[in-house]
């Protein structure tokens, strides 16, 4: 298009003309008309016959045009009339065109009529939620930004700062609406910075409120759902053609993963395998006795054993068993400085697992710096709230505050990650480029997760989760992801050959 030529597509139209003067603006003063003299002089400079007093005439008519392009998309009328191929060299002529697309719309699609038709308010209306619009995002970035420097303040134990702007982030959330979005991920990250400065402990919890909120968590997303049939998979294939086989899962819970586990081995060719599982933590027997019922509808030979929290010294294996442990977003905890990890993935080599599955948070919340750690947090339960927004998740009201259960199990994190330090601090997520340097210093080698479990993990996004969701390959390891933000990541693992072991007597207590 030659230089002097002006784009007639309508959007390209708006962006030019916001260098002319709008007709509800007040009456050019005499140093206007200097500057606008001035940018007529630049405008010639560069080779363009554009005059900015062109534009005060076409600017009432450009306003008009817009409103009759959005009346337009909100009916559905398909705007074929707008698309033209002319090219306008006088930007005077801008005017009459405009005229002429208006006067070429047919008399029952007018604008108006298309208001009514889909129950518009008038275009005053449309100004005023546009300026809301633009107040909720600004106070949206003020909110953040002042989150930031809270953060900041607290690092540097200025709490008389940290304090007043609290208070002053308090005042904004009503200006945010706390339903969706960054209001209600602030709501959370503002009451763990508060409970910091304010040295408020961390709400407890029961267990059996923690296995309640952690089902709802499974039921709203398909986060473990994902970490559960990718492991799944990696074990199952693992245990090919063998005929005894115990798996040894670190922490049970309600046992969610394993009734999947138990039909597979049942379709197994040739028949079941003998199935026995050792669940660590303080799970009910009920959950044992409910694997065995369906264990046994199914044909799978099966035995359970519970153990306690922390007793991993206390699992033997029996000779002929192929062993599979599995730890599903748990090895974190155990990452304090005083923490247990070393001596536990000590005992996991020594009890020579065909296969170790790992699955953790795809975050790096284990930062000495606590605003390093805050802003990292901010940002992927960000990620999390909003994904789980798009999964309608929730999973109804509980009386915790105002938040559904989904979101309390993550409140929860949020608070430990931002209130405690020390030992008390046991969300300590990190890479999976950290882990796998750990679990290699550790005497294990990393299995490719095959296509079977890039093909499981992509069936369980399309008959569960809404658009967003992906499933990545990263060196082997399995990756959820939201909109490209990685969530969490599950691995596979095994002893190396030429790994030291212990003999199996030296067994430690840990505790975690």
């Amino acid at each position: 298009m030659p230089k002097d030529a002006i784009d007639t597509n309508p959007l390209v139209l708006r962006n030019t003309f916001a260098m002319g003067r709008h007709p509800y603006h007040p009456q050019p003063t005499d140093e206007d008309s200097s500057s606008a003299s001035e940018t007529d002089t630049l405008l010639a400079g560069v080779g363009y016959t554009v005059r900015s007093s062109d534009l005060l005439n076409v600017a009432d008519r450009l306003e008009k045009l817009d409103s009759t392009i959005i009346a337009a998309a909100a009916a559905g009328v398909p705007p074929e009339f707008l698309c033209s191929s002319a090219v306008h060299y006088n930007p005077s002529d801008l005017a009459s065109w405009i005229d002429s697309l208006l006067t070429e719309v047919p008399p029952q699609s007018s604008p108006s009529m298309w208001m009514d038709a889909v129950c518009l308010p008038p275009p005053s209306s449309f100004s005023i939620d546009a300026h809301r619009l633009g107040e909720e995002e600004d106070a949206g970035i003020r909110l953040v930004h002042l989150l930031m420097t809270c953060a900041d303040s607290i690092q540097h134990d200025d709490h008389v700062l940290a304090r007043s702007l609290i208070d002053e982030m308090r005042l904004l959330l009503p200006l945010i609406g706390v339903g969706y979005g960054i209001g209600k991920v602030s709501i959370f990250f503002l009451d763990a910075l508060d409970r910091r400065i304010s040295f408020l402990p961390q709400p407890t919890k029961s267990v059996l409120e923690d296995e309640i909120l952690y089902s709802h968590f499974y039921e709203a997303c398909p986060n473990i759902k994902f970490a559960h049939f990718t492991a799944n998979q990696a074990i199952l294939e693992a245990f090919n053609g063998c005929d005894r086989v115990h798996v040894i899962d670190l922490s049970l819970m309600h046992g969610l993963q394993w009734p999947a586990l138990i039909q597979a081995l049942a379709l197994r060719p040739g028949g079941p395998p003998a199935l026995r599982l050792t669940g660590i933590g303080p799970q009910t027997p009920k959950v044992g006795l409910r694997l065995a019922e369906l264990a046994r509808s199914v044909g799978v030979p099966f035995s359970f054993h519970a153990v306690a929290a922390g007793r991993l010294d206390s699992v033997r294996v029996k000779p002929g068993e192929a062993v599979a442990i599995n730890s599903v977003l748990q090895l974190h905890l155990l990452l304090s400085e005083t923490g247990p990890i070393d001596s536990v993935l000590t005992l996991i080599r020594e009890l020579r697992p065909k296969i170790l599955t790992v699955v953790e948070q795809e975050a790096d919340h284990n930062k000495p710096a606590f605003l390093d750690r805050f802003t990292e947090a901010l940002f992927y339960y960000s990620t999390l709230f909003d994904s789980l927004a798009a999964s309608g998740g929730g999973g109804g009201r509980v009386d915790v505050g105002c938040s559904a259960p989904a979101e309390v199990y993550l409140q929860r994190e949020i608070c430990n990650i931002v209130c405690c330090e020390g030992s008390e601090r046991v969300e300590r997520h990190e890479p999976m480029g950290r882990w796998r340097v750990r679990l290699g210093r550790a005497g294990f080698e990393p299995m490719h997760l095959g296509s079977n479990a890039f093909r499981q993990a992509s069936m369980l996004l399309k008959l569960f989760s809404s658009e967003g969701y992906g499933v990545e390959e990263v060196e082997g390891c399995l990756s959820l992801s939201w909109h490209g933000r990685l969530l969490i990541t599950a691995s596979a693992w095994r002893a190396r050959a030429d790994s030291a072991v212990a003999p199996p007597a030296c067994h430690r207590y840990i505790v975690w």
